[in-house]
C-alpha cells in the first residue's frame, strides 16, 4: 500500500509504501516516524489513518481534480461553441462524448481511501465496503475543529 501525506513535523508532502506493520511510516524529509501497529491494518486495508490515527476514512476515486475540472471546462466551451455555429447535434455530440469518456473513468479507475482530518491518501490497498464514500457533515466537523484548533 503506498501512503501520500503531508508530514506533521515539516508540512512537506511524502510518499511511502508500507507493506506490513513493521514497516511503520517515516518522512523522507525529516525525522517524523510513527509505529504502524497490526490494529491499524486489518487484512491489508486501513482501519484508521496511518498518520494521524483518525478512524474516519472516505472512498474516492483516484483521478487528479484538476484534470476532472479541465475536462468539464473543455466540454463546456467546444459544446457552447458548436452551439454558437448553429450546430445543435455537434453540440450534443460533444456533451454526450465527454460524459461517455467520464463513465468509461468513472468505471476503471481504482479507489483510494482518504483521511477527513489530514487528507492522507492511501492506494493500493484491499478495500471493503466499511469506508463509505464522501460524507459532508463528517468534512465539515473535521473543518470546523481544525478552524477551532487554529490550524490549516
Amino acid at each position: 500500500m503506498q501512503v501520500s501525506f503531508s508530514c506533521p513535523g515539516c508540512q512537506q508532502t511524502t510518499h511511502t509504501d508500507v507493506a506490513s506493520p513493521a514497516n511503520g511510516l517515516a518522512c523522507s524529509h525529516c525525522s517524523w516516524t510513527r509505529v504502524v501497529s497490526a490494529d491499524d491494518l486489518a487484512n491489508g486495508e486501513p482501519s484508521r489513518c496511518l498518520v494521524c490515527g483518525c478512524n474516519d476514512l472516505w472512498r474516492q476515486k483516484d483521478f487528479p481534480q484538476k484534470l476532472g475540472l479541465t475536462m468539464v471546462a473543455l466540454g463546456a466551451l467546444l459544446s457552447t461553441i458548436a452551439w454558437m455555429q448553429y450546430m445543435p447535434l455537434t453540440a450534443i455530440g460533444v456533451l454526450l462524448g465527454f460524459a461517455f469518456v467520464d463513465l468509461m473513468l468513472y468505471t476503471f479507475m481504482p479507489d483510494v481511501l482518504v483521511c477527513y482530518r489530514c487528507s492522507a491518501r492511501f492506494r493500493h490497498a484491499e478495500l471493503s465496503e466499511q469506508h463509505p464514500r464522501f460524507n459532508l457533515e463528517t468534512s465539515e466537523r473535521y473543518r470546523q475543529e481544525a478552524a477551532r484548533l487554529g490550524q490549516k
